[in-house]
C-alpha cells in the first residue's frame, strides 16, 4: 500500500505504548547532550545522551537520523544492559523519539 499525501502518518502514542508494556519508561522535553551515528552491518546505531543521565540512549534506523545535538526530545525507552569486552555497562533502549 502506498502512501500519498492525503494519507496521514499513523504515529505511536506513548500513553498507549506505556500501557502495553510496564517496562517502558518516558521522558518529555529532555536536552540531547551529544548524538553519535554509527554504521553498522545494513543499520546505522544512534547512540545520544541526555542532560542529566549518566546512560547512553541508543536506537538503530536503516537511514541516517537528522541531528539531535543541542534539541529537546520526547523519549519512550526500557533499560538494559549490553556487555563489551566481559564489561556489562546499563544502556536505555529508545522505543520512540520525537523532536519536542
Amino acid at each position: 500500500m502506498e502512501m500519498n499525501n492525503t494519507m496521514k502518518k499513523i504515529s505511536s502514542d506513548p500513553d498507549k505504548l506505556l500501557k502495553k508494556n510496564v517496562a517502558l519508561l518516558h521522558s518529555d522535553d529532555r536536552k540531547v547532550v551529544s548524538h553519535v551515528q554509527r554504521d553498522t552491518d545494513d543499520w546505522i546505531l544512534n547512540t545520544i545522551m541526555i542532560d542529566g543521565y549518566d546512560v547512553p540512549f541508543k536506537f538503530k534506523r536503516k537511514q541516517r537520523y537528522r541531528d539531535l545535538s543541542g534539541a529537546s526530545v520526547n523519549i519512550t525507552y526500557y533499560p538494559g544492559t549490553e556487555t563489551v569486552a566481559g564489561v556489562e555497562f546499563e544502556i536505555m533502549n529508545v522505543v520512540r523519539i520525537r523532536k519536542s
